[in-house]
């Protein structure tokens, strides 16, 4: 069966799947809300029986949180098996009031779908099943055997994934895994990520007086929380904008001089980035690119700060309590657990005696490198090419993915396949979220295209 027969149909159906995209959009999902914990089972029943109705084997699995929908077709015992990972469940669509159509109602405007999870990941993941369908209904059959993974719990830190899959470490085996939750590296501009970076996440909280004091009559004896935690803030990057922690870079991977070759010859305009920041200044890592600095170097941040009096007005405030939030990017070989322990051996240097200090380690993820040369890998650059018309180019991600560790070391997979179909301005957790529909398209026949190139490549 040729592959244009099968994009033939994918082009004269592409209508239908938008429509049923927009059912699954509908549904708002939330996981990290209760009042939606309903909506979010109604995604994944949603979800279930769509597997069903194209022809899969699925079921769907509690768990300590949100379910899990496992669906698969695997009749053939001498091929290779492809795992696909997915999730149904979305980010809050706050600030509403910033979203031009209702987050929820799917609305179709200038080539885009936009939603909430239109393109985190409803909408990337619904790309498979499509290709799925589409091959079942053209050749009645699979080139490969597919298991299908879709949590529900992914925009929560997959609280109970890591229990569920090693409960099913037998069921979920294969050979590779495919991963569609990023995005290429730009407008027609496909990328396969080979490299995430991890993330040390943590809190800090300053306790001063055991309750808010009047700042003129304690103001000079009692010690102020907020004043303490900016000092220990402002001593976490040096001048020049590194990290100041001590032993932070010790056990950093540097960047081969092939890789950074490879990321130079990638059309990145410095000058559209600023432009789309609103910024007229990078502040990249001394002696780095701004590409390199934004996916390949590590990073820290204050993520959020708060204390005393913040409304309209004046109070004069003493605060009894002040905290931040600090996120570090980590890059091979560094380990999320030494990170964030030399993390808090440096700030309760720095706190002051008069107040006290707590440090808490909220989330963590190892850093990952996939080889290009993986057989699988050179499979999805065809795959790609075939879907897209293009061919790929290898990108190393900023962000981390912690589902990847995970499925790495439990399922104990190396090919895995960063294969991202929506576009960095997407609007992924931002409002207005938005999925090309000529990207779905391509989407659905890349992953098309995919299972006869893992047959291909691995049945030779």
């Amino acid at each position: 069966m040729r592959l244009t027969d099968i994009f033939q149909k994918i082009d004269s159906n592409h209508d239908r799947y938008v429509r049923e995209l927009k059912e699954l959009l509908a549904i708002p999902s939330v996981s990290t809300y209760s009042h939606h914990r309903g909506d979010v089972r109604r995604a994944a029943e949603w979800v279930l029986n769509h597997c069903k109705r194209i022809g899969l084997e699925a079921r769907l699995e509690d768990t300590g949180g949100h379910p899990v929908v496992i669906a698969s077709r695997c009749p053939h015992q001498n091929r290779p098996t492809l795992l696909v990972y997915g999730h149904y469940d979305v980010q809050p669509a706050e600030p509403e009031e910033e979203w031009n159509t209702a987050p929820f109602q799917p609305t179709v405007r200038d080539g885009f779908l936009y939603a909430r999870g239109a393109s985190d990941d409803k909408g990337q993941f619904f790309t498979y099943l499509k290709a799925l369908e589409v091959i079942l209904a053209v050749t009645g059959d699979l080139p490969i055997n597919v298991k299908i993974l879709v949590e529900g719990e992914e925009e929560i830190g997959s609280p109970h994934l890591g229990a569920f899959l090693k409960k099913n470490r037998e069921l979920l085996r294969a050979d590779a895994i495919a991963i569609s939750d990023g995005s290429q590296f730009s407008e027609d501009v496909p990328a396969i990520t080979y490299g995430l970076r991890g993330l040390s996440y943590m809190q800090i909280t300053v306790q001063g007086p055991r309750t808010d004091l009047h700042s003129g009559s304690f103001g000079g004896i009692a010690p102020n929380p907020i004043n303490a935690l900016v000092s220990i803030l402002a001593q976490l990057k040096n001048p020049d904008g590194t990290i100041a922690i001590p032993g932070f870079y010790d056990t950093v991977a540097p960047l081969e001089p092939w890789e950074r070759e490879a990321m130079g010859a990638l059309p990145f305009s410095e000058e559209k980035l600023k432009a789309y920041l609103g910024l007229e200044r990078l502040c990249e890592e001394p002696g780095y690119s701004a590409l390199e600095s934004k996916t390949a170097r590590p990073t820290l941040d204050i993520n959020g700060i708060w204390g005393g009096f913040s409304g309209e007005g004046a109070k004069t405030v003493i605060p009894a309590k002040a905290g931040a939030k600090v996120s570090m990017r980590l890059v091979p070989h560094q380990k999320p657990r030494d990170i964030a322990a030399l993390f808090t051996q440096y700030v309760t240097r720095l706190c002051p005696k008069e107040v006290s200090l707590q440090v808490n380690a909220l989330h963590g993820a190892e850093p990952v490198l996939v080889s290009r040369d993986l057989p699988q890998v050179q499979a999805a650059v065809r795959a790609i090419h075939a879907g897209f018309g293009v061919a790929p180019v290898f990108i190393r991600e900023g962000g981390s993915i912690p589902i990847v560790n995970l499925l790495k070391e439990v399922l104990e997979l190396e090919a895995i396949l960063l294969l991202g179909w929506g576009r960095p301005d997407d609007g992924a957790h931002a409002p207005n979220e938005r999925f090309s529909l000529s990207d779905f398209k391509k989407g659905i026949r890349s992953a098309a295209a995919l299972f006869f190139e893992l047959h291909s490549c691995c049945c030779a």
